[in-house]
């Protein structure tokens, strides 16, 4: 009796390890040498680099789809196209899915979201993130609507997520039509160069439609992404870079929004004062001057890790820490349209800071911002409207934020930029720093009218209107600056207020949403 017990034990674990055998495998040996030789990872070779070796924990590898309509009843193979589950990056809890393009074009079924979905409800239970690699040819045709609904199963959860924990898109390789959206509403976007493209509708419908002739890379590649559209956050040579720079940046993200962000205690820095940063700005107004040295100077190790860093280039964002611990930095870029806010950098910073909003990380605001830019484009485009985003960002933040100014901040661009007013909680300016309404020439011509015809009278207003207001103190005695701070004492002063203000709490009004400027 036990003797056939036994055997049919041997059996079960036979069968076993043949069907894992099989779901490895994916598409077949021939398969994944078409994925090697396009410079693309395999499904499973990515999560291996991606998590801590040994710790990756699959879920669902023997699930099959049920579809039989178009032959598809002898297509079946163990894992449907996805390797789902969870694993740690640096010790700290991950979820994960991994879209295989060797199985069906990686096309995504009823049974393939539904191993996304249960992995993205656990996350949600226990509070970490997720991080989807895709790459998909899209919703799998043979199944019709239910692979739609498949996707709208995603899409439900990715909302419900949102700002619970933090969520990652990786695009490994296609991702067209409805399969776009899932990224869309994560927190971040990564592409890889030359591999990977995104868009609603593919080259050939572009083409019946608008006789648009336009390439996959050109309509969509990641190129195209992360410097014309935006809807990228950074781009990537190869898939090995992409992964280990997803494993660095993992490191500045608490893993829900329960959390405080990640404490890093590292080797103690070197805090003498930065003697350099005292003659960083010129003493010509109109001259610029790059904003991410500062930057550098004053975050820990100088390492600065920036997001869209070829998109709306006159305003900077990205992660960096302070004694530690992580924080979020929007800087104007004087560099670039002098640092003016537009369209595209109203957007920008708006997403940038309401997602540090989401999970505690402290704002820091570099501000060096002579206004809105001016003209036509901007106005038809919706200046008011998007402009006001960065606006309602800031006012609806209640992390910790502080402001320095470094030089210009005019009229709405300083109210907007995290000012006081808009609950900012430490705000500094550098001696350099001329907060007012608009410039000297602006405001002389406005003011006195009368005198335009005479240069010389003009001049002498300037230059009284330039000792009034180019400078910090107007705003100092009413209380809108906290201080004003020596630059080389930037980092010292930065850190010192951001660790008073570590148990920060304010809450805003109890509602459903606000409704924020779309």
């Amino acid at each position: 009796m036990n003797f056939s017990k036994e055997q049919e034990m041997k059996e079960i674990i036979q069968q076993l390890e043949a069907k894992r055998e099989l779901a490895r495998l994916g598409g077949g040996q021939k398969r994944i040498q078409a994925q090697h030789a396009k410079g693309k990872l395999t499904a499973r070779e990515r999560i291996e680099l991606l998590l801590d070796a040994g710790t990756f924990e699959e879920w669902d590898m023997f699930v099959e789809h049920r579809c039989h309509d178009f032959g598809m009843g002898d297509q079946t193979v163990p894992g449907d196209g996805v390797v789902t589950g969870y694993g740690m990056i640096n010790g700290r809890l991950v979820f994960v899915f991994s879209q295989d393009f060797t199985v069906l074009g990686g096309s995504l079924s009823e049974a393939h979201a539904e191993k996304i979905c249960k992995i993205m409800d656990q996350a949600l239970k226990v509070g970490a993130p997720v991080i989807g690699l895709n790459d998909s040819g899209g919703a799998r045709i043979q199944e019709g609507v239910a692979s739609l609904g498949g996707y709208a199963e995603i899409f439900q959860r990715n909302v419900t997520a949102s700002g619970v924990i933090p969520q990652i898109s990786l695009i490994m390789g296609p991702s067209a039509g409805g399969a776009v959206y899932s990224p869309a509403l994560t927190d971040f976007i990564f592409m890889v160069k030359d591999s990977s493209y995104m868009f609603v509708t593919g080259p050939e419908v572009v083409k019946t439609v608008t006789h648009e002739d336009i390439t996959a890379e050109e309509l969509g590649g990641a190129v195209t992404h992360s410097t014309v559209s935006g809807v990228c956050d950074l781009a990537f040579e190869n898939d090995v870079d992409a992964i280990m720079m997803l494993r660095r940046f993992f490191n500045y993200l608490p893993l829900s929004n329960r959390e405080k962000p990640p404490l890093i205690k590292g080797a103690n820095r070197n805090e003498e004062p930065d003697f350099s940063l005292d003659t960083l700005v010129p003493a010509n107004p109109n001259q610029p001057y790059d904003m991410k040295e500062l930057i550098e100077k004053i975050v820990d190790d100088g390492e600065f890790f920036e997001l869209q860093p070829d998109y709306a280039k006159n305003i900077v964002i990205g992660f960096a820490r302070m004694e530690g611990r992580s924080i979020g930095i929007v800087a104007n870029q004087p560099l670039i349209l002098a640092g003016c806010l537009d369209i595209k950098a109203s957007i920008k910073a708006a997403r940038f800071v309401r997602f540090c909003d989401a999970f505690n990380i402290p704002v820091v605001t570099l501000v060096d911002v002579p206004g809105f830019m001016p003209g036509t484009a901007q106005e038809y485009g919706g200046i008011i409207k998007h402009g006001a985003k960065l606006l309602y960002a800031y006012a609806d933040c209640t992390v910790p934020k502080v402001t320095l100014i470094t030089r210009k901040a005019y009229g709405g661009a300083y109210d907007v930029m995290a000012s006081k007013h808009l609950r900012g909680d430490v705000n500094f300016a550098w001696p350099s720093a001329e907060i007012a309404v608009m410039g000297p020439k602006g405001a002389v011509e406005i003011i006195f009218r009368e005198e335009k015809s005479d240069p010389e009278k003009i001049t002498a207003r300037e230059a009284e209107y330039k000792t009034k207001f180019a400078n910090p103190f107007v705003a100092g005695r009413r209380g809108y600056i906290d201080d004003v701070i020596l630059p080389h004492e930037t980092r010292k002063r930065i850190a010192r207020s951001l660790a008073m203000l570590k148990d920060k709490d304010i809450k805003n009004p109890a509602r459903k949403h606000g409704n924020i400027p779309l």
